[in-house]
């Protein structure tokens, strides 16, 4: 029986792998940022695997949910170490945006590193190459004026990370005007706002879903999918026409 007090949800195990899904202001670790948390998923996954150590092969951001990978064991994690370092990892997030992309496009921008220790954000940084593609799935236009105009466009967008420096999706969208909304470092205020007084929920709208690999023991290509929260969820009604592949997903799940 599921424990109740854990919040992740268990998408995938065996031997060797263990995914959940976390959720939104749950940090993945302990993190200089957030030096007074207790809680983290790593330690409700080592829960979920029997008080055994487990290995996060990645990380997401605090405000972003989502499918997150464990190994449980450290040569499965040094081996899906190397594999997302070589860009055999694909990732695949949903974001909501503000205003209207291109249907498709890539940002090749690179961006300088953001020290964890706020202590060391002045010293200097090394930048690093960082690319993002981006398909816009649908569009929606509301009659509410918040900013100049006497209506507000939002997009709904997928997003495939090629390289994974820290707030890379956060950063990118911003870069092309199009910020993710509830990003409260990189966002607009005012539809942030707008957003959480509305929809009673003021989170990042930036959600992991897919995550895609070769199995390091089995070399099985192993897909991972999970649907955002029910918070999210209810953001999506803004939008009348999704496409089949996430129409399916949002409507399985």
């Amino acid at each position: 029986m599921p424990d109740s007090s854990n919040p992740l949800t268990e998408i995938y195990r065996d031997q060797w792998l263990l995914a959940v899904h976390k959720p939104a202001g749950l940090l993945v670790h302990r993190s200089p940022i957030d030096r007074h948390e207790t809680e983290f998923a790593l330690q409700y996954a080592r829960s979920l695997n029997g008080g055994d150590h487990v290995y996060p092969v990645h990380r997401l951001d605090r405000p972003t949910s989502g499918v997150l990978l464990f190994a449980r064991d450290p040569d499965t994690a040094r081996a899906l170490g190397q594999a997302m370092m070589a860009g055999e990892v694909s990732k695949t997030y949903l974001a909501v945006v503000r205003g209207w992309p291109p249907e498709a496009g890539t940002i090749d921008y690179p961006l300088r590193e953001e020290p964890d220790d706020k202590r060391k954000r002045h010293d200097p940084q090394p930048v690093r190459e960082a690319v993002t593609h981006y398909r816009r799935l649908a569009t929606t236009e509301i009659p509410v004026a918040i900013e100049r105009y006497p209506t507000s466009r939002y997009s709904l967008v997928e997003l495939h990370p090629e390289t994974g420096r820290k707030h890379q999706l956060r950063r990118h969208m911003k870069h092309i005007s199009h910020p993710i909304i509830g990003d409260a470092n990189h966002g607009r205020g005012r539809h942030n706002r707008y957003f959480a007084e509305r929809f009673g929920e003021g989170r990042l709208l930036l959600a992991a879903t897919h995550l895609s690999f070769c199995h390091p023991v089995s070399g099985e290509r192993i897909c991972l999918c999970a649907p955002p929260e029910p918070g999210f969820k209810r953001v999506l009604d803004l939008f009348d026409q999704l496409p089949d592949d996430w129409r399916q997903l949002l409507t399985d799940h």
